[in-house]
């Protein structure tokens, strides 16, 4: 008992000092997902449900946007951090503790628009150069379908200008970002459809495990709800299916 006691008061103090640290939140620039408006607020399919369920968890919380290796590292090293939208992934699965799904994404392989780019399968799109940026789930899916020549860039923003300057050939993209880009003018064109996953909130290993389950049933509830279909069709994006 003289042991035991000590021991519990150090794991009280310990999940005391758990509820009181704010969860930090790290996300990429990446609309209609996640982006900054000119007036400095977030928005974004991903942070507008994200806002929502920590207001209901009622812990506090930061977020702040980043290049997305940056984002994922920092969810992966730093205690109480969690990254958002990541897909979730075999090889990803056991390195985070997950809230799904904001998102249940579909992605594709785009070109420049009048590009005489063409492929039916996954064979044939490995003969052309494919961009996308580091540490993005899509790199290492390029990677195991056996790509060989992959050109990454710092973020996808800078992966689209490469495309549009023809530097290279496709780009893999989530159909939600799509029909976004579609629809403000960007000159892309499908391809074919590259893979389907679910996109969530990962979060560090230390984050403890009833928080996760509020957050997840947060997420439920809004799926339940119909909110969660409402702020995709805000965005201009299909409903979930």
């Amino acid at each position: 008992m003289k042991i035991a006691v000590p021991l519990l008061a150090s794991l009280c103090l310990t999940a005391g000092a758990h509820a009181q640290q704010p969860i930090v939140f790290s996300t990429e620039s990446y609309p209609p997902f996640s982006y900054q408006e000119p007036g400095g607020s977030y928005r974004g399919v991903g942070i507008d449900q994200v806002e929502i369920i920590m207001r209901d968890v009622g812990t506090p919380y930061t977020l702040e946007i980043m290049p997305w290796a940056r984002a994922i590292a920092v969810a992966e090293t730093q205690p109480m951090h969690c990254v958002f939208a990541a897909a979730r992934t075999p090889e990803r699965e056991p390195r985070f503790k997950w809230v799904v799904p904001l998102f249940i994404d579909r992605s594709i392989l785009v070109r420049h628009a009048g590009s005489k780019v063409a492929a039916a399968t996954l064979d044939e799109a490995k003969q052309y150069t494919t961009g996308t940026h580091r540490a993005d789930y899509t790199e290492g899916l390029l990677k195991s379908f056996g790509f060989p020549k992959i050109d990454l860039s710092a973020d996808v923003d800078t992966t689209l200008r490469k495309l549009l300057q023809d530097r290279i050939d496709m780009m893999p993209m989530s159909e939600g970002v799509y029909q976004k880009l579609k629809a403000d003018g960007t000159p892309i064109e499908k391809v074919m459809l590259f893979s389907e996953q679910h996109l969530g909130i990962a979060c560090n290993l230390d984050v403890p495990d009833e928080l996760i389950v509020r957050m997840q049933a947060g997420l439920d509830r809004i799926i339940k709800d119909g909110v969660q279909n409402a702020i995709l069709k805000r965005y201009g994006i299909d409903e979930l299916q």
